[in-house]
């Protein structure tokens, strides 16, 4: 902190003093203690410092709630009392009052942090760094008649094909992921399963503590629909079928007419 004033304090930054009011001030400040904060421009430009944290920041993908929308855009609600704007010009379609979409958080032209739902053109090309096999976080922001796209580790774009989604999912959901395949033209393939003996060891324990929470016993079996099987194991009709018959013979559960249950 560099000095105190009537409408807060002022800091000492790299662009010169910065305002923070007095209500964000923590208590027991002192001249020249250091304190943690958030800066940006206020509504008229003015950069201001705070100890709010906002949802997101300039770099970020994140999921955020449209608060209002006028003739210049939509506003998010982003954590901080000054809203997110979103041009129209950066607006995948015409925003909504309380629909949460995915965007970007960047800088404008003038310096201001502002959002873009255009998440695509902020995505790297190309996989660099990354070989099949490695976990990575994911976001989902879309969705298409192949399966649902995915940001991976807030860089790249990533398609999870249909049938690797084993459940519900809506966008902004977050998961972790494997890398199936990069293809030549860069584009990469991901996968929620980790493959071969880890995927079997996974799919038992999935089952093994979904009985264990219910008592030991559960209703679903050959006759399940996949999307029950979905909905509980996160996993297909066809691995589920192949995990309880592995279980039976290890002699871990029964098989019965109307589910299975723990030994």
């Amino acid at each position: 902190m560099k000095k105190l004033s009537a409408i807060g304090i002022y800091l000492a930054s790299e662009y010169g003093e910065i305002l923070m009011p007095t209500k964000y001030v923590p208590e027991g400040v002192y001249p020249g203690a250091e304190v943690q904060a958030f800066v940006y421009l206020d509504s008229e430009d003015r950069l201001l410092a705070t100890t709010l944290k906002p949802k997101a920041q300039v770099g970020d993908f994140a999921l955020l709630r449209v608060k209002d929308t006028n003739e210049v855009g939509a506003f998010l609600d982003w954590g901080l009392e000054k809203d997110l704007l979103v041009p129209f010009s950066e607006q995948v379609r015409p925003m909504r009052v309380g629909e949460d979409h995915v965007v970007r958080v960047y800088l404008d032209r003038s310096e201001r942090i502002a959002a873009s739902a255009k998440v695509s053109k902020f995505l790297e090309p190309r996989a660099t760094g990354l070989k099949p096999g490695d976990e990575v976080d994911l976001l989902f922001y879309d969705f298409s008649d192949l399966g649902a796209k995915v940001i991976i580790n807030g860089r790249w774009a990533g398609l999870l094909f249909k049938s690797e989604l084993f459940g519900t999912y809506q966008v902004g959901a977050t998961e972790k992921g494997y890398v199936a395949k990069i293809r030549d033209d860069g584009k990469i393939d991901v996968t929620l399963r980790k493959g071969g003996v880890q995927d079997v060891a996974a799919g038992k324990e999935s089952v093994l503590g979904a009985l264990r929470d219910n008592g030991g016993f559960l209703a679903v079996g050959d006759k399940s629909s996949p999307e029950r099987i979905a909905e509980l194991f996160r996993m297909s009709k066809k691995s589920f079928k192949a995990t309880i018959g592995n279980l039976y013979k290890d002699g871990v559960i029964e098989i019965l007419p109307d589910g299975i249950r723990l030994r």
